[in-house]
This record gives structure tokens, C-alpha cells and sequence, in this order.
């Protein structure tokens, strides 16, 4: 049966808890807030098939060579509601024409991010956007199977280990079978994002109506959070001056699985994978309004099929992809381990103000921001020196 000694070993794809034929597994929260797999060993029959889907017991590399393209939606407004350049949407409509659903994470009416399904235009809305929070991938596994067995297309999106889970799942591939991965920052604890959430609710005496992780009021490059709130007012604030995406960026509150994250490569087992296309003004200023821009790696024979039948609805370019994932390295490398972080997750349960929490260990020493100042200084003068 599946056993996590070192959680660090789990990424919380729940692809043990679909499998498990006789539904012994639960997937509970720790402290922390993220789920792990529980069996229960007195209905469990010792099958094996959890471990046998473990994406990280059962590592599979894809051979491939994926191609790059920067690449915008033609469509404004479908643009302006997206993280990037609004790709997610034009593959989703696509599938949705063709009878086929669309898995994604969204919110559900408390504001946690779980993954779910929709076969209606209307219902790609809430999977727009980013959400820095895991997903709850709860059965959604063994509804794309009954999908697939129904012979419709199904499109599924979510991040590499949740991909993988999903491959490892099922077991083979299926023709009709579309598999979206995200270039991935790190997932942070949805125990932490509920206080946070619940913080600002009650700062504002309001019930938050409407979230957004990536509002471009001001820019893409310096995009919002954002709350509307039952009262009519409205909390938004530069990733720059938020605490709970300063505490995300500065990696204080990922999964465990995040610093030594098993599927951080080029060689991905999903057909398309979409991040934000971070240095595009360096590397194709064309493309660089400051309204999103996408960098789309094209996979496999599907994704190439996939990307030419919606190609008119884009605009786009091909680029060199060492040159793109320069400027967004999270495709290739793990995030980097706060020390600070256990000390954070040991106070956070006492804790009566969650912004003061995160701004306790996001807090920049004064011999660091003197060390960052000096490196500075250093290399403008190396910069002279050399030019």
C-alpha cells in the first residue's frame, strides 16, 4: 500500500486515491493544509495499485523535442481576462466544439481551488486565470476515464505532477485524450490562502464575491490581486505590495514535493504547455504591449495537430527555446528552499494576523538589502567597465 514517509515524496496528484478499487484511500490535510494519501488498512487488500500510479515511485521522461512560439489571442477581451496571452481558451473552445469537456481548476463558492469539468462555452470563464493555490484534484482522474470510454475528446489542464498523475492513472493513452500542463512556480498551501482570503474579508466587513490573481489594471508585467467584495468595495494591490504573493514568490509556503519537483523539464508527458512568456520584450519586442503574451511548447504529434487546427486564431511566432526559458527558468529548475519556512508553518496555526506572519518572514534583514545594494553597484561598474 502506498506509504509517505518523507513528504517531500508526494505531490498530492491523487492518483492513488482514484485508483484504489476497493476506496480506502482518503486524501486528508496536514497542518500545513496539503492533502496526502490515508489507507485504510482494514478494508485495504494490498492490490499494489496505488504505488503502481505513483507519477514519483513510477518517474516516466518523455522523449521528445518541443517547439516554441510566443503567441496572443486575437480576441481583446479573452486576452484581458487571462494570465498571459489567452491561449488556454482558444484549445478550450476548440474541444468544446468538437463535443468534447475541458477539466480545470477554478473556484468553487468558498473560494478554494478544485479541479472540475465543462462540456459549455460559458463555463471556461472560471478556469481562466492563475491561481496560486494547489487544486484539489478529487475524482476528476476516474471522470476523464468515463469520458474517454465515451469516446468524447477531453482536454485536461493542470500542472506537470497532476498530468503525470493522470497519465499514470490511466494507464495508456488514448487518441482522444489532450493533456495541458502550466510552467510551474511552486504550489502554495490552500490552508494558508484561506486565511489570507479570510483576512482581507474581514478587513473589508465583506464577503469576497470576486477573485483574480492576475488583474493587467496596471500592467501583465506588474499584475494585481484583486478582491470585490459583497459592499461594493474593492481590494487590489501590485504583486509587488501584496503579502500573500510577496510570501508565494519568496517561496515561503509551497508543497514540500515543490523544492525537489520531480517533473521540471523540457521533456513533458503533456502535448502543450503554457506559461507566461517572461523577456519577451527582449526576445521579440513585436510582441510586448504589456498585455500578456504567452510562450506555448508544442509536445508531441497531438499538440502540434492541436496547435495548427487554431493557429488562425492567434497570432504568433516561432522563437528559440533555450532563448525563451532563459527568462522563465521555473520550466527547468525547482523552486528554491526558504529556511524560514518551517519557523513560518510552526506559528502559523497561533497566529491572529496572517499578513503579519508572512510579513515577519518576508521581511528583507537590513545586511541583506546592504549585500543587494553592493551587488548592484558591483556590477554596474563591472558593466562600464567591460562596455
Amino acid at each position: 500500500m502506498i506509504n509517505i514517509i518523507k513528504k517531500q515524496d508526494c505531490c498530492g496528484c491523487y492518483a492513488c486515491y482514484n485508483i484504489c478499487p476497493q476506496k480506502c484511500i482518503s486524501m486528508l490535510a496536514d497542518d500545513e493544509g496539503f492533502w496526502y494519501p490515508v489507507v485504510d488498512i482494514e478494508e485495504c487488500t494490498d492490490c499494489g495499485l496505488c504505488e503502481k500510479v505513483c507519477p514519483i515511485l513510477n518517474k516516466k521522461i518523455a522523449e521528445n523535442c518541443p517547439v516554441a512560439y510566443a503567441c496572443i489571442n486575437k480576441e481583446d477581451n479573452i486576452r484581458e481576462q487571462s494570465s498571459s496571452g489567452g491561449v488556454f481558451t482558444v484549445i478550450a473552445e476548440r474541444v468544446i466544439v468538437n463535443n468534447g469537456v475541458v477539466f480545470g481548476a477554478g473556484f468553487d463558492g468558498g473560494f478554494n481551488v478544485i479541479h472540475r469539468w465543462t462540456d459549455r462555452m460559458d463555463g471556461l470563464g472560471n478556469f481562466r486565470g492563475s491561481k496560486y493555490v494547489q487544486s484539489c484534484i478529487g475524482d476528476t482522474y476516474n471522470q476523464v476515464r468515463d469520458f474517454l470510454n465515451q469516446k468524447r475528446q477531453v482536454l485536461f489542464s493542470g500542472t506537470p505532477c497532476q498530468i503525470a498523475g493522470l497519465r499514470s492513472y490511466l494507464g495508456k493513452d488514448y487518441e482522444t485524450l489532450i493533456c495541458l500542463d502550466i510552467v510551474c512556480h511552486g504550489v502554495p498551501s490552500p490552508k494558508v490562502w484561506q486565511c489570507y482570503k479570510l483576512h482581507i474579508e474581514e478587513i473589508y466587513q465583506a464577503k469576497a464575491q470576486r477573485i483574480t490573481f492576475r488583474r493587467k489594471n496596471c500592467s501583465w508585467k506588474l499584475y494585481s490581486l484583486s478582491f470585490s467584495f459583497d459592499n461594493d468595495k474593492e481590494y487590489s494591490q501590485k504583486l509587488t505590495e501584496d503579502i500573500f504573493m510577496q510570501g508565494f514568490l519568496k517561496n515561503l509556503y509551497l508543497r514540500p514535493s515543490c523544492y525537489n519537483c520531480n517533473f521540471k523539464t523540457l521533456n513533458r508527458q503533456s502535448d502543450i504547455t503554457l506559461a507566461d512568456f517572461w523577456g519577451i520584450e527582449n526576445v521579440l519586442p513585436s510582441f510586448d504591449d504589456d498585455r500578456g503574451t504567452s510562450l506555448v511548447l508544442v509536445n508531441s504529434k497531438k499538440g502540434a495537430e492541436i496547435f495548427s487546427s487554431v493557429a488562425d486564431k492567434m497570432n504568433y511566432k516561432k522563437v528559440d527555446i533555450d532563448q525563451a526559458i532563459l527568462y522563465n527558468p521555473s520550466a527547468i529548475k525547482s523552486a528554491d528552499y526558504n529556511s524560514k519556512r518551517n519557523r513560518f508553518f510552526q506559528e502559523l496555526s497561533g497566529s491572529a494576523d496572517i499578513s503579519q506572519l508572512i510579513a515577519k518572514y518576508t521581511k528583507i534583514s537590513f545586511s541583506r538589502k546592504v549585500y543587494t545594494k553592493v551587488r548592484g553597484l558591483l556590477s554596474r561598474i563591472k558593466r562600464k567597465i567591460l562596455g
